[in-house]
């Protein structure tokens, strides 16, 4: 599914594009609707760097069973476990 933001709301709120799915992102996180992973890919951000924009926001991180087995996984495919 694609959602289409019409220019005149980004003009509106002086965002950028990648600003806005920054905030949707964070809104999405923050109500629990989408893990760390899902919230960092969605604002095409790194994991780090997510943390980093909900840090700078005191926005605390609920680190699941689910980001958990991703972060196992990814150490795997890096030969680091």
């Amino acid at each position: 599914m694609s959602v289409v933001i019409p220019n005149e709301i980004l003009t509106a709120t002086r965002m950028t594009e990648g600003e806005m799915k920054q905030e949707i992102a964070v809104m999405l996180f923050q109500k629990e609707k989408l893990t760390l992973a899902q919230a960092s890919r969605f604002a095409g951000m790194n994991r780090i760097a997510f943390q980093h924009l909900l840090a700078s926001r005191q926005i605390s991180v609920h680190y699941g069973v689910e980001d958990f087995e991703q972060d196992i996984k990814n150490l795997w495919a890096m030969g680091r476990l």
